[in-house]
């Protein structure tokens, strides 16, 4: 057993650490999670500047990705429709209305400019086999922007959940720009479906925020709803404002989808209501308002990493940096090679080194006399010659020897070191080449409509479906069926209630008890009493009842207090060994005479007594009460009276012999 239980507890913390590290979490570095990254990688080996087939991506894409072609299919469709690093050409879904893409086959894709500028370089990337081995794929990409807030992402994993909104991208790169330069500076959502969102409690990225609907309601029998909430469609949206309808917390006469390259949700309202009255029950009641929750979890270093929008901003401010640099350094390299390979020509052809060679019979006396041709000119080179210098020569056809133009040759030379000063210009100065990066980001890269702010930012209340919840359904209660509900057809109304409302129900036995107001609910025949069910309720309710051994009759007054919902209570003391309990009257009057007619033949001087609810204090729930009378009770009436009739008819109640009894 001890084997069996470490056993899985090894197994099952390398499948967690695998889901989280290798499925389900978002890389800081790119902000891609691993199929997402396989498919930009793809794109980029594929790129000739033409469309190719989305099912000939996926299934190149399949080399490194060891799950199913629908998953890779899928983050497909997903990144192409965030509108930034990939071009697509057909139908990808349409997230206005819910519907989906078409087949793989019919739709083709192309890796965006944008993003070639900001991913690739594979001399900075670093790469590692892929699962069979036969292939590379990159570790992460060398990004210059914080992707993962540009495209936002989502994930769940053993034991944690990410949940990045979307971030509107010149704003990202704004911020970027303020944390290079030490400003200060903050971000928030911003959806592709547009809407109003209320960031009061987004907390950098870890908090909540409330999206709502943009809604039109001019018109005062006709409300559109022209933009969704983040994650809505058209369809969801219909289906959430039809179920309100069917629970009756809406009233509407029709709606209408009309959406098409725009959302078009058209709701007529119902005769006696108007769009200023419906606009809070449909935040309430609809997907017009929804509460999202934020998590920024991200892989960092190759372990899952609670941050914040700041620190993920000030993180690819510095990554950019160290990226930049690394370029700078590669270029100069390359440019010195450059600079070495054409003064090397140069100086063969000027000088004729090139002669040198005629006479030589082996390889080694060849480069040999290359080398010591280029002795003089030492100061001339930019570093020593090598072996591969020899050899480049040495692959110079006759032609161009004969044709070498010197002119053209120094100008070159020229560029080159004007475009390494520049370089080397930029690494001084790494901060502010870093800035004009991004200005020019934003400025050649990131121009139009699509990258401007969709959605308002606004302080709005979030508004409590109980508070506006009307009460405007009919409560009826059957008695011969013995049903209550708002459901039932037939029985009396009792009142007006919401699907909100609790009711307290009291029955003639003595017992009582809350319950959400039902549809529909069988509590028997004998209820009496039916109120709303209210915490600060201060109604006093007296009640009286016998014992049926001991044949007394009490008198108790008691204000309920909390309650358990659908937990049965009872004014009554449980019954016990020395005596049974029945109630006889419950009324809920402030003060009433009480009139308690004796059966006669039992040799009573009275045959009759009077008492008031005033004369007996308030007492706790669950105390037995106060005894009225020990004789056998005929009737008793209860009758209402004012408080001035209680001076002009004195109470035959004066507590002689008479005591409570706690038991």
């Amino acid at each position: 057993m001890p084997y069996a239980e470490s056993l899985y507890k090894k197994n099952y913390i390398e499948y967690a650490s695998y889901v989280i590290k290798d499925r389900a979490i978002p890389e800081i570095n790119d902000g891609f999670k691993p199929v997402q990254r396989r498919i930009i990688h793809t794109l980029l080996e594929m790129d000739d500047g033409r469309f190719h087939k989305v099912a000939n991506v996926v299934g190149l894409a399949m080399r490194y990705h060891p799950h199913g072609d629908s998953s890779i299919y899928g983050a497909l469709v997903n990144l192409a429709n965030c509108d930034l690093l990939i071009d697509k050409q057909g139908n990808f879904g349409n997230w206005m209305t819910g519907d989906g893409p078409a087949a793989a086959r019919y739709i083709e894709c192309r890796i965006n400019p944008i993003a070639k500028k900001i991913l690739y370089n594979p001399e900075l990337t670093e790469f590692v086999d892929s699962y069979d081995g036969r292939n590379q794929e990159p570790v992460t990409f060398p990004s210059k922007v914080p992707l993962v807030l540009l495209q936002g992402s989502s994930g769940i994993a053993p034991g944690m959940i990410t949940e990045i909104f979307p971030h509107n991208a010149l704003e990202v790169l704004s911020a970027q720009e303020d944390a290079l330069k030490g400003r200060p500076f903050i971000l928030f959502p911003d959806f592709h479906s547009g809407g109003v969102v209320d960031v009061s409690d987004y907390n950098d990225g870890n908090g909540s925020i409330i999206c709502r609907a943009k809604i039109d309601a001019s018109d005062p029998k006709k409300i559109v709803i022209y933009e969704l909430p983040y994650g809505i469609d058209s369809e969801k949206m219909i289906a959430s404002i039809e179920d309100a309808v069917k629970k009756g917390k809406l009233k509407i006469n029709s709606i209408n989808d009309f959406t098409s390259d725009t959302v078009n949700i058209e709701i007529s309202l119902a005769k006696g209501t108007y769009s200023n009255d419906v606009i809070n029950l449909l935040y309430a009641y609809t997907k017009c308002e929804m509460k999202l929750q934020a998590s920024c979890l991200v892989i960092r270093d190759r372990m899952p990493v609670v941050t914040t929008v700041s620190d993920i901003v000030k993180y690819h401010a510095t990554h950019l940096v160290d990226v930049l640099t690394q370029e700078l350094k590669l270029e100069i390299g390359h440019l010195e090679d450059r600079l070495q390979a054409r003064t090397l020509e140069r100086i063969f052809v000027e000088e004729k080194i090139y002669k040198r060679i005629e006479q030589k019979r082996s390889q080694e006396a060849i480069n040999q006399a290359v080398k010591t041709g280029f002795d003089p000119f030492e100061n001339e080179l930019f570093r020593p010659i090598s072996d591969e210098d020899v050899e480049h020569l040495l692959k110079l056809p006759i032609r161009r020897i004969s044709l070498f133009d010197i002119e053209k040759n120094n100008k070159e030379i020229e560029e080159i070191k004007a475009s390494i000063t520049a370089a080397q210009d930029h690494l001084a100065h790494i901060v502010d080449y870093a800035v004009s990066f991004l200005e020019d980001l934003k400025n050649n890269f990131m121009k139009g409509e699509r990258f401007e702010r969709k959605t308002e930012i606004k302080r709005f209340d979030e508004v409590n479906a109980k508070e506006v919840a009307q009460r405007d359904m009919n409560l009826r209660y059957d008695q011969d069926s013995g049903y209550i509900g708002y459901g039932l057809k037939t029985g009396n109304i009792i009142m007006q209630v919401s699907v909100y409302d609790k009711i307290l129900m009291i029955h003639k036995t003595g017992t009582y008890s809350y319950v959400p107001a039902p549809e529909k609910l069988f509590i028997g025949k004998e209820m009496m009493i039916c109120s709303l069910a209210d915490r600060e309720d201060d109604t006093i309710y007296t009640v009286i009842f016998t014992g049926k051994k001991s044949g007394k009759t009490f008198i108790n007054r008691i204000v309920l207090g909390g309650f358990i919902l659908n937990k049965a209570y009872s004014f009554i003391p449980a019954d016990s060994d020395k005596d049974e309990f029945v109630c006889k009257k419950i009324s809920t009057l402030p003060n009433a005479k009480v009139v308690i007619t004796y059966k006669p033949g039992r040799g009573y001087k009275k045959l009759e007594d009077q008492y008031y609810f005033s004369d007996f204090a308030v007492r706790k729930h669950g105390v037995t009460g106060v005894i009225l009378t020990d004789k056998d009770v005929s009737s008793i009436r209860i009758t209402p009276v004012k408080e001035l009739d209680r001076e002009t008819e004195p109470s035959l109640f004066d507590g002689g012999g008479e005591g409570e009894n706690n038991g």
